[in-house]
């Protein structure tokens, strides 16, 4: 880490001092530094086609947090620019780097759990309204959306990563506790194009505390849940081909993050490193992250019609990144 770029220097000047780097207020010159290969986007979710863009046209790598947009059409113009410029865009997706999950998908590559049945993704944390009020982009369809598109976006992201292509989705949303724009609440139900069926339940509204963070996987030859609040602790591990390494799977490859983040940022942006300097491809480029916000973009558009929406390349509607 070099430099530290924030429209408000007060809060670069922080972060340079704890790192020791040096500290910008603005993008311009903060990209006019020859010594920058890669820029990590941290901004506003509606933000990121802006900063992304720019990143790219200055010659720089970009990993960009989730979701990489609010828009289809500005994640196309992202992916157009990284393409163009030659640069690589890496889209934060942490929870494939979990300990457990990856060994939950190292049961489905090698066909353990042979026809997927049911995927159920669960997000039970707390984001009470003074989360929502330290920033005035949270909870707004310009900058942020809800509950789908920010503490979601992951879980969202592992269903399709196990389970593949959605075909269909009908969602329903709500705004319980928090004073905003967006839900702070929604389940919906998916199915995939492999005949499995999927749930998406998803709220910010758990009180007092964060209570779940979940994967199940259910098919035909066995069934595996990872739960605690980070996708963290492995629950059930059952499979009717029993391994001899099987009863040591729970206690193995559980792990005790300190929060809902868990330990997988370090793994992607080891991940990262590893891509640039070897030339391999990012487990999650520019497309593999669009397929996530199509998805969102389609639960969006259920919430709104009230209908089961077929996925497409573009929604008919979704309030989504739209500047009032």
């Amino acid at each position: 880490m070099v430099a530290v770029c924030d429209r408000v220097r007060v809060r670069a000047d922080v972060i340079a001092e704890r790192f020791g780097v040096a500290a910008y207020s603005d993008m311009d010159n903060f990209l006019a530094r020859k010594d920058i290969d890669a820029v990590a986007v941290l901004t506003p979710s509606g933000l990121h086609p802006a900063h992304v863009i720019a990143c790219a046209k200055a010659g720089k790598h970009v990993v960009v947090e989730k979701p990489m947009a609010l828009r289809l059409q500005d994640a196309d113009d992202m992916i157009r620019a990284c393409d163009q410029a030659g640069v690589k865009m890496f889209i934060v997706k942490q929870n494939r780097f979990n300990v457990p999950v990856v060994k939950a998908r190292e049961a489905l590559d090698a066909g353990r759990f042979g026809k997927l049945i049911l995927g159920t993704v669960r997000v039970r944390w707390c984001r009470d309204q003074a989360y929502y009020d330290q920033d005035d982009w949270r909870g707004t369809w310009a900058y942020d959306g809800g509950v789908l598109t920010n503490q979601a976006s992951h879980h969202v992201d592992m269903l399709e990563w196990f389970f593949g292509d959605v075909v269909s989705v009908h969602a329903r949303a709500a705004t319980a506790l928090a004073n905003i724009e967006t839900e702070d609440t929604a389940v919906a139900t998916l199915k995939f194009r492999n005949g499995a069926l999927g749930i998406i339940e998803a709220t910010t509204a758990a009180r007092p505390t964060d209570l779940e963070g979940s994967l199940s996987i259910l098919g035909e030859k066995g069934t595996v849940e990872i739960s605690g609040f980070a996708v963290n602790q492995i629950r059930h591990w059952r499979f009717v081909d029993e391994l001899p390494s099987d009863k040591d799977v729970v206690k193995k490859f559980s792990v005790n993050p300190p929060n809902v983040y868990g330990f997988g940022h370090q793994a992607y942006y080891h991940h990262v490193v590893d891509c640039l300097e070897n030339q391999r491809a990012a487990l999650v480029d520019g497309l593999e992250g669009r397929k996530s916000l199509e998805l969102i973009s389609a639960l969006y558009e259920s919430i709104e019609t009230g209908e089961e929406v077929a996925l497409r390349f573009t929604p008919r509607l979704s309030r989504l990144g739209v500047v009032s």
